[in-house]
């Protein structure tokens, strides 16, 4: 076996791309470890812990260090990823780092594109480091542009100070921390393939907007606008500056016919002021918050303020493979919000109702916090016999790594150390920006894991790429039960017995 490590001077790709090329070649033939990453600190470090001795580099740089049986064949593989990328990306039309038609250089600052772009441009995406987002977002945010953060790691500070600024300038900052974005049927982020409708989502939770509108998708109603605003907003000192602007853009919106607010418990004294915003649109608000209700509850309450039948949410159990000790349920989750969930969910009695029967437009912080587990999404649920839950999308995970919607290593080391008495309940999420078959590397993983029962929250639209049916019987072939429910998976996983 031989190994090697060598630095690309000024190389850069994003870290998803580097991440699919990683595995890319960490699939072939004889390879032990492929890491191709920038080389940042963390990266750096990974390396040294990995056994290799990095030459000296800095995060504008590539880091390549591979360990196999035919290290010279992976580097030629390397090449052929790396080449293709460049040539797909000259082959787009678009010589300006995807400014159509432009000449020239590219520009070397958010201002600059935005200036080229002209009234092309609308929104900014910006997806860097934490702590080199500030000075972006402010460019962007001066240019008059939105602004989608997809980044996580930036300081609240930071969030307020771009919020304010954007009130001064009448636009809108989604994040940080934006995960899915939809903007009239164009999907940002992680992102469902939804069909056109009236309903407009302001959602301070990616996974819990995609669980909202996927379930709306399947019954037939379609969405306009998902507007995130970052899992921060509706915190004490954020203020909830965004989703207020964002409710009165959708309110202004005349397509718009029906507005849902997702969120985890909000600060009270936030609640209390949206609400009030609330009461003056002349749009519906629906709220979906857990902690005090769960996302299927509020799906189908939209369903019915439109006037449409809520349908039986598509499942496929399975027999559990061996009886399960009572409440040992471990969560192995990528969508926080989700996870959320089903840690209240599993922290109640079985059969505990979890409706509250909130009208259109009326939503409190009063009862926030008030389930177990339903205000972190991470590490252990309280609760009687409410077992464990994890999300691995929470920035201790993340930081130096692709999120899990595209990285399933974490969780595929997760699954094999579920005890053989627990259940194992995750989520695997669909739609652009997410795996592109993520039941290729978790359905092996579930089919050999060691739990009693293996529960799959599968959250997805029939237009998703992946495939909504293809991955369900995939994850049923493996034995693990399915819904398109994350809360009746985890009353599912909750109740057996």
């Amino acid at each position: 076996m031989s190994s090697a490590v060598v630095v690309r001077a000024g190389v850069y790709h994003d870290s998803v791309t580097l991440m699919r090329v990683s595995r890319a070649l960490s699939d072939l033939p004889g390879m032990d470890v492929a890491l191709v990453a920038m080389a940042t600190e963390l990266n750096l470090a990974m390396a040294r812990d990995l056994g290799f001795d990095p030459p000296p580099a800095g995060p504008a740089d590539l880091l390549v260090a591979l360990r196999g049986q035919d290290v010279a064949a992976a580097e030629r593989e390397l090449d052929r990823l790396l080449s293709a990328l460049s040539s797909a990306r000259g082959s787009s039309g678009s010589s300006s780092y995807g400014l159509a038609g432009a000449e020239g250089p590219p520009p070397r600052t958010t201002r600059s594109a935005a200036a080229r772009a002209g009234e092309d441009a609308g929104v900014a995406l910006i997806s860097v480091p934490g702590e080199h987002v500030l000075p972006e977002a402010v460019d962007a945010v001066e240019a008059g542009l939105d602004v989608m953060i997809f980044s996580d790691g930036v300081p609240v500070w930071q969030e307020v100070l771009l919020k304010r600024l954007a009130a001064e300038h009448g636009v809108l900052v989604m994040g940080p921390d934006c995960g899915t974005a939809v903007i009239a049927g164009v999907g940002l982020g992680f992102a469902n393939v939804l069909r056109p409708g009236p309903v407009g989502v302001v959602a301070a939770s990616g996974t819990g907007a995609q669980q909202v509108t996927s379930l709306l998708d399947l019954a037939g109603v379609g969405v306009r606008h998902v507007l995130g605003v970052g899992g921060r907003d509706l915190s004490r000192e954020v203020g909830g500056l965004s989703a207020v602007r964002a409710l009165r853009l959708l309110d202004e919106d005349p397509a718009t016919e029906l507005i849902v607010l997702v969120s985890k418990p909000p600060d009270p004294e936030v609640a209390r002021a949206v609400q009030e915003v609330v009461e003056s649109l002349r749009t519906p608000v629906v709220p979906a918050l857990t902690g005090r209700d769960d996302l299927t509850d509020a799906a189908e309450r939209v369903l019915r303020a439109l006037g449409t039948p809520v349908p039986a949410w598509p499942s496929w159990p399975a027999p559990a493979r061996r009886p399960p000790k009572p409440g040992a349920v471990r969560g192995l989750y990528a969508g926080g919000t989700l996870c959320a969930e089903a840690a209240a969910i599993a922290a109640s009695g079985p059969g505990a109702a979890s409706a509250s029967g909130a009208a259109p437009g009326s939503w409190s912080g009063s009862e926030s916090g008030s389930e177990a587990g339903a205000g972190t999404g991470s590490g252990e649920a309280s609760g009687r016999g409410s077992g464990e839950f994890v999300d691995f999308g929470d920035d201790a995970y993340t930081r130096g790594r692709a999120h899990p919607l595209i990285d399933p290593a974490l969780r595929l080391d997760a699954l094999a150390r579920v005890g053989p008495g627990e259940v194992a309940l995750l989520d695997v999420v669909l739609g652009h920006g997410a795996d592109p078959d993520p039941a290729a590397s978790l359905a092996p993983a579930v089919a050999r894991c060691p739990a009693a029962a293996v529960v799959v929250a599968l959250v997805g639209t029939e237009g998703d790429p992946q495939g909504l049916h293809r991955q369900a019987a995939a994850f049923r072939e493996a034995g693990a039960s399915v819904f398109v429910s994350n809360a009746q998976a985890a009353r599912y996983a909750r109740d057996l017995r």
